[in-house]
């Protein structure tokens, strides 16, 4: 950040911090000892601390680390609450992952009838007007049944352009992307539609061949115009195989090429995928094109149990949601679908820096990518992603190890601080 460039406090001044800095910003180095000035909601300055202009008037408080707030763009509830046609369950639920550190959330509704459907998009559309949310998500239901997971088989339908101009008219634009298969009928039309209303096409829980996701895209020569996201990729949807590489081996390609028109959601829970996968990942395709997500339901934040998601009950334990058996299994039945995830952005970007990707590329796939992806980050009042001047002040305090102090969002904390979590050094 210039140095040079004008900042002006409001006479009750703001908030400054010092430490370890991560901008989140495609290309930034961590900066060893930087500075973040926040006021009036927003970042006012960011840099290193050595070129903090003079005679700002605010107080400098030395912190670890300081990064911007996570950005998740798959997520289905928390604390006892699913996103639904429950106003207050929804905004308890944002609210949970906000003070846990992820100040923007996107809510994402499972397959159901399309009257159900409209019900929910009606209630959480108001919740995105707001800014409770950042936008939602339709997880399906223009998927394909055998790889359906934790969702109603019964729910699930060909492809509609119809009933998804519906939903969409409905969201107001407040729909920011859809996870469909691209072996639906309609796929082309189904994706000229998300084009017209600026919501993200995401390709997922798809038996596709290789060919057919590669002909969705764009053809071997046509490029991938874009965006386009992967729906949890690996999860529901056939194994890369040598011989039947299926859609996995496309997707990684697309990302590869077009890096920031095809993002690859991973879930880094330690469940879902094998941590020698998601640092395969990163190393394939770099920060860019990778969003981590939670794909968190009602148990993240609660204790083991029983729980549901969509129409369907949920049994976690050990921090792991499974489908729960039917009356009619019998005794040697094996344990149900993963069912969504317990988890925390911030544990899972704690997670793939233990498991060995550097910070910087951690922090940017929960943040500048995700935001990007889903336009969060164009210029506005609410502009999100990254440390920058202009931007949202939505900063997270961490200590170094990437335990939760204090998370701000537009400036305000959202939970006492953890002291007790303070470096030595600090």
């Amino acid at each position: 950040m210039p140095a040079d460039r004008p900042v002006t406090l409001d006479a009750d001044g703001g908030v400054g911090l010092r430490g370890r800095l991560v901008t989140g910003r495609p290309g930034d180095e961590v900066i060893d000892d930087g500075a973040v000035v926040i006021a009036r909601g927003n970042i006012v300055w960011c840099g290193p601390t050595a070129d903090l202009p003079a005679g700002m008037g605010v107080a400098i408080r030395q912190v670890p680390l300081i990064l911007p707030g996570l950005v998740d763009v798959h997520c289905h509830g928390a604390v006892g609450h699913t996103f639904s046609a429950d106003a207050d369950g929804a905004r308890l639920a944002a609210g949970h992952h906000a003070a846990q550190g992820t100040t923007s959330v996107l809510a994402s509704l499972v397959s159901a009838p399309s009257q159900v459907l409209l019900e929910q998009i009606a209630v959480l559309r108001d919740l995105v007007q707001d800014g409770t949310l950042a936008g939602l998500h339709l997880e399906g239901p223009f998927i394909t049944t055998s790889m359906c997971g934790a969702q109603d088989p019964a729910a699930i339908i060909d492809g509609d352009p119809a009933l998804l101009q519906q939903w969409l008219e409905a969201g107001r634009g407040t729909v920011r992307s859809l996870t469909l298969a691209p072996e639906t009928p309609h796929f082309a039309e189904l994706v000229q539609l998300c084009r017209e209303h600026g919501v993200v096409p995401s390709l997922g829980h798809t038996a596709a061949t290789a060919s057919r996701t590669r002909e969705v895209l764009g053809g071997a020569n046509g490029g991938v115009g874009g965006p386009w996201s992967a729906t949890h990729l690996f999860n529901r949807m056939p194994p890369l195989g040598h011989r039947t590489p299926g859609p996995i081996a496309v997707l990684l390609q697309a990302a590869e090429q077009s890096p920031g028109q095809m993002v690859l959601e991973l879930i880094a829970d330690g469940v879902h995928l094998d941590p020698e996968i998601v640092c395969m990942v990163f190393g394939l395709v770099g920060p860019r094109s990778i969003a981590l997500i939670t794909d968190a339901m009602a148990a993240a934040g609660m204790s083991d149990g029983h729980y549901t998601l969509g129409s369907l009950d949920v049994l976690v334990q050990d921090r792991v949601a499974r489908l729960a058996g039917t009356a009619d299994a019998g005794p040697d039945a094996g344990p149900g679908a993963i069912a969504g995830a317990t988890s925390l952005l911030l544990e899972n970007v704690r997670r793939c820096v233990e498991w060995g990707v550097p910070l910087a590329d951690a922090v940017m796939a929960a943040t500048s990518t995700p935001a990007r992806l889903m336009g969060l980050d164009r210029p506005g009042p609410n502009r999100v992603g990254a440390i920058a001047q202009g931007f949202r002040a939505d900063v997270l305090v961490t200590t170094e190890g990437l335990e939760l102090v204090q998370a701000y969002r537009a400036g305000t904390p959202q939970t006492q601080e953890r002291n007790d979590r303070a470096d030595s050094s600090v």
